[in-house]
């Protein structure tokens, strides 16, 4: 018996110290981006912006190329309209077959659309969950006709967690595609939740900002956004915010355009209960109003916001009248733009968001 006990013990000592070695691992390893880093412009073309002209802009979350119809996220969990407890499956994507599949429908989407501003979002450059597929590379080598600005807002030493299928190291951001000549581009950080766990598997979440010289002589800023989502009462989701529309105060100030569109990861079309759904509407799901705006700005509503979702729940695979479905995708415009917006229904294909479509005039 002393053997046994003995043997336990040091069993348990073994287990101890491997899991404070993966804490000091993952301590180590944590950093920041510092905010206003200058970010690199590629391939950036030449001709400029012109008021009375009617443009196109994008948004897509291509959720790294994971999320086909039949993907569930371990991170997600949920509860079915009959009290039922759901959680996701996966830490990474099905099979590289799978990711490269997905990531390459969403990038013939986006050609086809033919967009003069494209703003991506969950794009890995290297990462375990999309098996080490460059995706800002194969997008950007698809586009040759576009310049673009890169900004990094999730990087992650290795994450062992779930067991059975480790999300990994991660290395992705924000992708921001111009047919026409940016000035230049920062990358603004925004607030996180810093509480231990929590700050190793959330994103380092940020804004990217590139100026864009109009003919007029002012700047049209376009911001590419991706709010956090794990955010219990959206307390975090309220201090970046607040960062935003300080930028945006600002720029407005100065007589500048502003058009901010991404993924919010609250609900800006009031769509919460819009939706047929089996499940109970997640707590997650906040909401974000013009109120909560500073003056100059307004939420673009999507002419269709009540009849397509952009965002599905992802505890469970997706079927059409089940998963939990809301409006987080969009644009916020400055009132010196005329602009008017559209869902579009790719019916969650080849990630969990649903792209948005924003015409445009500067005045």
């Amino acid at each position: 018996m002393k053997k046994l006990f003995k043997s336990i013990f040091f069993l348990i000592l073994i287990v101890v110290f491997v899991a404070a070695a993966y804490v000091l691992y993952l301590q180590f390893n944590f950093y920041r981006i510092e905010d206003n880093t200058v970010l690199n412009l590629d391939n950036n073309m030449s001709d400029t912006i012109k008021t009375g002209t009617t443009y196109k802009a994008l948004t897509y979350n291509v959720g790294f190329g994971a999320y086909s119809q039949n993907y569930s996220f371990f991170m997600d969990s949920g509860t079915m309209a009959d009290g039922t407890k759901v959680s996701g499956k996966y830490g990474k994507g099905i099979s590289q077959e799978d990711v490269s599949k997905n990531i390459q429908a969403s990038i013939d989407f986006i050609k086809n659309n033919n967009a003069d501003f494209i703003l991506l979002q969950e794009l890995d450059v290297k990462a375990t969950r999309s098996y080490g597929l460059n995706q800002v590379e194969m997008v950007k080598s698809s586009m040759n006709n576009y310049g673009s600005v890169f900004a990094n807002n999730f990087h992650s030493a290795y994450l062992f967690y779930p067991f059975n299928d480790p999300h990994g190291a991660v290395d992705s951001g924000i992708l921001t595609l111009s047919k026409y000549n940016i000035d230049g581009a920062v990358r603004k950080s925004l607030p996180i939740d810093m509480s231990f766990i929590t700050k190793f598997t959330d994103l380092d979440r940020c804004f990217s900002l590139s100026r864009l010289k109009v003919d007029n002589g002012k700047e049209l800023i376009l911001i590419n956004a991706h709010f956090s989502a794990y955010d219990k009462g959206g307390i975090i989701r309220k201090q970046q915010l607040e960062v935003l529309n300080k930028t945006i105060e600002e720029e407005y100030a100065k007589g500048n355009y502003i058009i901010v569109g991404g993924d919010f990861n609250q609900d800006i079309a009031n769509s919460k209960y819009t939706f047929p759904s089996k499940q109970v509407a997640p707590e997650w799901v906040m909401e974000l109003t013009k109120n909560e705006l500073v003056d100059g700005v307004n939420i673009v509503l999507a002419n269709n916001s009540k009849e397509v979702p952009t965002c599905r729940a992802a505890e469970i695979p997706y079927e059409k009248g089940l998963n939990h479905t809301v409006v987080i995708d969009g644009f916020i415009v400055s009132n010196n733009i005329y602009a008017t917006a559209k869902n579009i229904d790719n019916d969650f294909m080849y990630s969990d968001h649903n792209p948005v479509e924003l015409n445009f005039i500067l005045k």
